[in-house]
């Protein structure tokens, strides 16, 4: 019989793996990814900052446009005021000077009556004269736009009148009217310049 050898450090054992290169290898694919993935959230940020920039640049432009347009209102706003009030008041000053005008000749006509009064005894040429006069500056008036109110037999109106005071009536019908005017009322245009002092049925 053959004898065969049979090795004295028995079956050869396979050589350990080691487990240590992976490992390195993990280690460097981690920090690679890391470093990918801080560079990736660093350009992100960059691009936000541009935006956050970009938009308050575009913001503060029309802040300032905003402001300008503003600024040119106003001063337009202004001058149209100023330019109102001087209209305003030249509108006024011709106004008065139109109705004191129209009324120079009513003056002058008054004037003449005092005159022929003290030189004249006759009351009734007198009477004639200022009645003229009357009718002429109430005619001058009235092209102005004065309307007088009509109150006599009238109920009372506490929107047009101002009632002085009230007396007694004989009858019912009376109660609550004008019985008498005392001042007269008037309208410029339709407009209440003035109201009518009454005395008022009670």
């Amino acid at each position: 019989m053959d004898n065969k050898e049979i090795p004295v450090d028995g079956p050869e054992k396979e050589p350990k793996k080691t487990t240590e290169q992976p490992q390195e290898e993990n280690v460097e694919n981690e920090l690679g990814e890391n470093n990918e993935n801080e560079a990736e959230e660093s350009g992100e940020e960059l691009k936000k900052q541009k935006t956050t920039a970009d938009e308050s640049e575009k913001l503060a432009s029309e802040l300032s446009e905003m402001k300008d347009k503003y600024l040119r209102l106003y001063a337009e706003f202004d001058n149209y005021r100023k330019r109102t009030m001087r209209e305003r008041e030249e509108l006024i000053k011709t106004a008065s000077e139109s109705a004191i005008k129209s009324m120079l000749s009513t003056l002058d006509d008054l004037e003449r009556a005092i005159k022929a009064a003290k030189s004249s005894n006759e009351e009734s040429t007198i009477l004639e004269g200022i009645l003229l006069i009357y009718e002429k500056m109430f005619k001058t008036l009235e092209q102005q736009g004065l309307k007088a109110m009509d109150s006599d037999g009238q109920d009372f109106n506490p929107d047009l009148h101002e009632a002085l005071t009230k007396i007694p009536v004989p009858n019912d019908d009376l109660k609550g009217k004008v019985i008498e005017t005392i001042e007269k009322g008037y309208y410029l245009r339709d407009k209440i310049i003035r109201y009518a002092k009454v005395v008022v049925g009670q």
